[in-house]
């Protein structure tokens, strides 16, 4: 059986959710990126807390965590056809864990999207601004990356939970045929089954015997 979990809110509180959220994470991915690139020179880090944190300037042509480098136009068309399943399924969302997940996902796609069409070398072809370092055997990476990673977190932590975007949580059941089960056998029917023989049968009987 499902239980529904929205609580019968309209889907529109719902897709404000993830235009909250998608906007809120994409403006502080864009700020982030605006303020490395102004104060921060590639290949001078600078350790915040010693070697385990630090943040060092770094072109990324490939995807998230500065892997595939070299594949710039198959990562901006993956991102673009990214923002169009979230946008498709956007307006059934009507669960809040779902939204944000979709909200994070879209600021992501978004954020790295932004710097492949507006940075060089080139339109589609531009390099993503990552900053973040977490020790020297992690890659570097930034607000976007990190915004797909949670996303992802979320759609498997709310699967194993059964919740559905449309609000719902568990599993269907087998729904049954009310008209099969509803429909009582035809009276007198001597064939249909559970049906008791009639009094002219059992009247019958004694008669056969005495012949």
């Amino acid at each position: 059986m499902t239980q529904p979990s929205g609580g019968g809110v309209a889907p529109r509180s719902k897709l404000a959710v993830l235009i909250a959220v998608a906007l809120g994470a994409f403006g502080l991915d864009a700020a982030s990126k605006a303020l490395v690139v102004a104060n921060l020179t590639p290949g001078q880090p600078v350790h915040v807390i010693g070697s385990l944190l630090e943040f060092n300037l770094l072109r990324n042509s490939g995807a998230a965590f500065s892997f595939g480098t070299g594949y710039t136009v198959v990562f901006t068309l993956l991102a673009i056809a990214v923002i169009s399943v979230v946008v498709r399924f956007a307006p059934r969302l009507r669960s809040t864990g779902y939204a944000v997940a979709f909200g994070l996902l879209l600021a992501g796609a978004s954020g790295n999207l932004a710097d492949r069409i507006f940075r060089a070398p080139g339109l589609f072809r531009g390099d993503v601004v990552d900053w973040i370092e977490v020790t020297r055997y992690y890659p570097v990476f930034n607000l976007a990356d990190s915004c797909i990673c949670i996303a992802a977190v979320l759609f498997v932590l709310l699967s194993l939970r059964g919740m559905h975007m449309d609000g719902t949580r568990g599993y269907q059941s087998p729904v049954r045929d009310a008209s099969a089960t509803d429909e009582s056998p035809a009276d007198g029917d001597p064939e249909a089954p559970g049906t008791p023989p009639s009094a002219s049968a059992t009247s019958a009987a004694p008669a056969e015997a005495e012949r």
